[in-house]
């Protein structure tokens, strides 16, 4: 099974960054992605942005509090997670978000919100795994290995074993 999910898009409001009482750094951030389709008939071209809630963990949180602000490009791969929580109301409440394992940073240097502070363009950092992350699942296979051919006998190469 596969929960994968590569986004580029552009950060709508600066990330919102918080560092918890056991002093793991956590930043969530809003990514806008558009859709551009173009009918062939009428030539009119339609767009559909869609916005995304990032969670991005440890290291990961500290690039994005020095380099990402409102207007930034960025790469992020990562996974879905829905999220269930009871309101103040007592209703029952859910949201979607994307746990980031990579993130890269899109964009000139130019358009860095502290000059020359930003790596190059392509820069890409990777997250340790975090704690809660659940292991690789792994299945296993399901055929049966047959075992290798014997060898040829060095002194008779006529016999070939096929």
């Amino acid at each position: 099974m596969v929960n994968k999910v590569i986004l580029i898009g552009n950060v709508g409001v600066d990330p919102e960054i918080r560092t918890l009482e056991s002093g793991v750094k956590v930043a969530r951030v809003r990514l806008a992605t558009t859709e551009r389709s173009r009918n062939r008939e009428t030539g009119d071209t339609t767009e559909h942005t869609e916005w995304h809630t990032i969670t991005l963990w440890r290291g990961l949180a500290d690039v994005v509090d020095k380099y990402v602000r409102k207007g930034s490009q960025i790469y992020v791969e990562g996974r879905i997670r829905t999220r269930e929580w009871t309101d103040q109301s007592g209703a029952k409440r859910y949201s979607t978000e994307i746990l980031a394992d990579t993130m890269n940073l899109l964009g000139r240097r130019s358009d860095s919100p502290q000059q020359g502070a930003a790596p190059q363009s392509g820069y890409q950092q990777t997250a340790p795994a975090p704690a809660y992350q659940q292991p690789a699942y792994q299945q296993a296979p399901a055929y049966q290995a047959t075992p290798a051919p014997a060898p040829i006998p060095a002194d008779d190469p006529d016999d070939l074993p096929f």
